[in-house]
């Protein structure tokens, strides 16, 4: 059976996404994301937790941009983004 993988738990996809929004590599991303994660990836689909799984394969400082409003997102992160960046007062400085 090698070769074949297991699908992830729910509760492990969890727990390592959020690891994953926590431990970043530039200090406004682990704020903004870690608060995200806590508020809302629990309430998330499964379809949504992929959007949000690829999304963190973006470097930081174009995430920070895309938050922050400098720069507008990829199509395909648009709307998640854009629900990131309504929690992120006070971090990004735009809202």
């Amino acid at each position: 059976m090698m070769g074949t993988s297991l699908p992830e738990p729910r509760e492990t996809r969890l727990r390592r996404l959020k690891m994953r929004s926590m431990r970043r590599g530039m200090r406004e991303m682990d704020l903004i994301l870690t608060a995200f994660a806590a508020s809302e990836l629990d309430g998330m689909s499964d379809a949504e937790l992929d959007r949000y799984d690829q999304l963190l394969e973006e470097y930081d400082p174009d995430l920070y941009r895309w938050i922050a409003g400098q720069q507008p997102p990829p199509e395909e992160h648009r709307a998640l983004v854009e629900r990131i960046a309504r929690g992120a007062s006070g971090v990004t400085g735009r809202l």
